[in-house]
C-alpha cells in the first residue's frame, strides 16, 4: 500500500491499510491513522497528526510551519480529524504559540487550493470552496458553507449551519443559521434550505427568522435587540446560540 516512490520518515506512526501513492513525502513526527487514501505528492509535515478515513488529493501539504513572522520553532500541530476530503493543492499550517494548534474536524470537505492557517479552528460537516482563503486563529463553527474564493480576515468565527456567497470579503463575525453575500458582505436572510436539510423543525425556522428580523431590521443597536429578543422569541439551544455568539463576538458582526 506504500509506493516505493514514496518517502516515509522511520519515526512516522503510519495506521493499517494506508495508501500511499508515489512522491508523497511524511516527516518525522507524523502520526496517521487507519484506512487512509495519500495521493501523489503530497506532504505531509512535522506535527501532522491525521485521523481515519480521509482521502488527500494531489499536491496537499498539511503541517508545513506558519506563514507568522512570530512563529520561532515551537513544537505545536497541524491536527485533522475523520473522514474528510482534503483535495488538490490544500495547505493546512499547523500553530503557533498562541495556540498551539490547528485544527480541522471531521466530516469536511476542502475543495482545491483552500487555505487554512495558522490556530484555525474548522468544526465538522463543513464545505469549503475553491481557494477559500482562512488567516489565522479563525473559527468555523459546524455544518458551515463557505463558497469559492471567500478571504477571512484573520481572529473571524463564522456561526453554523450558515452560508456565505463566493467571493466575500469580510473582517467581522457571520452570525450562526444566515446567508451572507453582496459586496460589501451584509445579512442576506436565514439559510432556510440548509436548515430544512438539516432536520430544523419549521418553527424553530420562524423563531429563527423573527430572531434575526428583531437583530437586523428593528433599527435598535444589537444590545437592546438582545434584549428583545430574550423578551419575545422561546429560548431553545439555537436562539441561545444566537446570543452567545453575538455576546462573546469580539470583531462584532456583519451588518
Amino acid at each position: 500500500m506504500i509506493s516505493p516512490l514514496a518517502y516515509v520518515d522511520p519515526e512516522a506512526k503510519v495506521g493499517k491499510n494506508v495508501e500511499i501513492g508515489p512522491f508523497v513525502f511524511i516527516d518525522k513526527n507524523v502520526v496517521i491513522g487507519d484506512n487512509n487514501v495519500i495521493m501523489p505528492n503530497v506532504n505531509i509535515m512535522y506535527g501532522s497528526r491525521i485521523g481515519n478515513n480521509n482521502r488527500i488529493f494531489p499536491g496537499a501539504v498539511i503541517g508545513a510551519i506558519p506563514q507568522d513572522l512570530k512563529f520561532k520553532g515551537e513544537e505545536t500541530t497541524a491536527e485533522i480529524g475523520d473522514n474528510n476530503s482534503i483535495r488538490e493543492n490544500v495547505t493546512i499550517n499547523r500553530g503557533t504559540a498562541a495556540k498551539g494548534k490547528t485544527v480541522v474536524g471531521s466530516n469536511n470537505l476542502l475543495m482545491e487550493g483552500v487555505h487554512v492557517a495558522h490556530d484555525a479552528k474548522i468544526g465538522n460537516g463543513c464545505i469549503i470552496g475553491n481557494s477559500t482563503k482562512m488567516a489565522g486563529e479563525i473559527v468555523i463553527d459546524d455544518f458551515s458553507i463557505i463558497s469559492a474564493n471567500v478571504l477571512m480576515h484573520q481572529f473571524c468565527h463564522v456561526g453554523g449551519y450558515g452560508m456565505i456567497q463566493g467571493g466575500c470579503r469580510f473582517s467581522k463575525d457571520i452570525p450562526p443559521f444566515i446567508i451572507a453575500g453582496r459586496e460589501p458582505i451584509a445579512y442576506s436572510g436565514i439559510n432556510i434550505v440548509g436548515l430544512r436539510r438539516r432536520g430544523f423543525s419549521n418553527e424553530l425556522i420562524e423563531n429563527i427568522h423573527n430572531t434575526y428580523r428583531i437583530i437586523y431590521n428593528s433599527g435598535k443597536n444589537v444590545t437592546d435587540a438582545l434584549v428583545q429578543v430574550r423578551e419575545e422569541i422561546p429560548m431553545s439551544p439555537e436562539i441561545e446560540y444566537i446570543i452567545s455568539f453575538i455576546e462573546n463576538s469580539e470583531r462584532g458582526i456583519i451588518r
